[in-house]
């Protein structure tokens, strides 16, 4: 199984996901890579999936990609990274960057990848949230970009705006929002009919 927040799409043939979380035996028990790349293909419409492995501190979807990296174009990613060592969340963010620095689209050249900085943690009655400026959503004239009151806000603004230049990019303070564990991709992901 998997929920709208697990899949990100290029438009183009690229579909990018993490292993933790379409891997994980608490999901889809058994499922590998090979077993899910023709099932995406086949539902999405897609000719190549892209694997990441990081997941963020917090996260209780077991690392959807929309914490993580977004396609921004058909060949630019941002993608979340940790500049401290020591933050549990380091690794496995630089893991998905010399990952994402090796990808290609389907015409073999490599993607262009961007990176936006992590906000400082963000922990609510002693538990960490999954805090991410990669948790954002493109309106038809704007997108609207999560905000922690942090000055890593206006970067990832500032990113984000080049990257969107015909849309007008707005920050809100989403400290309150992310209790939810989640901020905008999250709250507008699909909702099925009853």
């Amino acid at each position: 199984m998997l929920e709208g927040g697990s899949i990100e799409v290029n438009g183009n043939g690229l579909l990018l996901t993490t292993e933790p979380c379409l891997l994980n035996p608490n999901r889809n028990p058994g499922l590998t890579r090979a077993d899910w790349e023709p099932v995406l293909q086949q539902m999405f419409g897609v000719e190549k999936v892209l694997w990441l492995g990081g997941e963020l501190a917090g996260d209780d979807t077991d690392g959807h990609i929309d914490n993580l990296a977004r396609f921004v174009d058909d060949r630019t990613v941002v993608a979340m990274i940790e500049a401290d060592p020591t933050d549990p969340n380091y690794a496995g963010l630089q893991d998905n960057l010399r990952r994402l620095r090796t990808m290609t689209d389907l015409a073999g050249r490599p993607l262009e990848v961007l990176t936006l900085p992590m906000p400082a943690p963000v922990v609510i009655d002693g538990r960490r949230m999954p805090a991410s400026y990669a948790n954002f959503y493109i309106g038809n004239r704007v997108v609207l970009l999560p905000a922690y009151g942090d000055p890593n806000d206006a970067v990832a603004r500032d990113l984000l705006q080049r990257c969107f230049p015909d849309r007008l990019v707005v920050a809100i303070d989403c400290r309150a929002i992310i209790w939810g564990l989640g901020a905008f991709h999250c709250l507008s992901q699909q909702v099925p009919a009853v």
